[in-house]
């Protein structure tokens, strides 16, 4: 179904997709956003009920908002961090600014109650719509790297101030802040990993044959 070099590129992109902080203030062709919304759009989703909503922000004045959000909520974070210097440090130097100078930042959403009280699949697992949604989510980060685009997941702030700012209804979820831009440096590593807040876990220890915890050679 695809050729070899399709399907390496596939793998390429995976490797190379980085969650970004630092964005040029150059500007996105619309028609490119919108291949990267679409790509966003086929992700898989149980019973079908595409539960997400896209709100694309580029006014500078709700991007100074949500930066306000953030920054407040990773402030309040930081105390958890407080008996390491080094981790506060890192953790703190998180940069937000993207929020603001990315040309976009896009607000992905969770609409619980799509399709009705009785969606195949979600009657037995409720998160499967947060589930659906982060494959949405993950397809956009895909997309954008595709497209030579950055994005920066940010994951810290109060579900209220969001949906204050956006004029999000109660029942819907704000799962995620992506900004999209471009940008001066693109990572070979997760920036995370290159601040040596964690390292990556070999694979062999993440996967279990039969039962939970049994390796080949157990």
């Amino acid at each position: 179904m695809f050729s070899s070099q399709q399907k390496e590129a596939i793998y390429q992109v995976i490797k190379t997709r980085r969650d970004i902080r630092s964005f040029l203030r150059d500007s996105i062709p619309i028609e490119t956003l919108y291949r990267i919304l679409e790509a966003a759009h086929y992700a898989p989703s149980v019973g079908f009920m595409q539960p997400w909503n896209f709100i694309i922000i580029s006014s500078d004045e709700v991007k100074k908002q949500l930066a306000w959000a953030a920054d407040k909520e990773r402030r309040a974070l930081s105390i958890h961090y407080e008996d390491d210097n080094n981790r506060a440090e890192t953790f703190l130097s998180l940069k937000i600014e993207g929020l603001i100078d990315a040309p976009y930042t896009i607000c992905v959403t969770c609409d619980p109650t799509r399709g009705g009280s009785h969606v195949l699949g979600r009657n037995s697992i409720p998160e499967t719509d947060i589930m659906s949604t982060a494959c949405a989510i993950q397809n956009m980060m895909l997309a954008a790297c595709a497209e030579g685009l950055a994005t920066g997941w940010v994951s810290f702030y109060k579900k209220n101030d969001i949906r204050d700012i956006l004029a999000i209804p109660p029942h819907i979820e704000p799962v995620a802040l992506l900004s999209i831009g471009y940008t001066e440096h693109y990572p070979t590593k997760p920036i995370l990993e290159t601040a040596n807040w964690e390292k990556r876990r070999n694979i062999n220890t993440v996967i279990f044959y039969e039962k939970w915890g049994k390796h080949p050679t157990t």
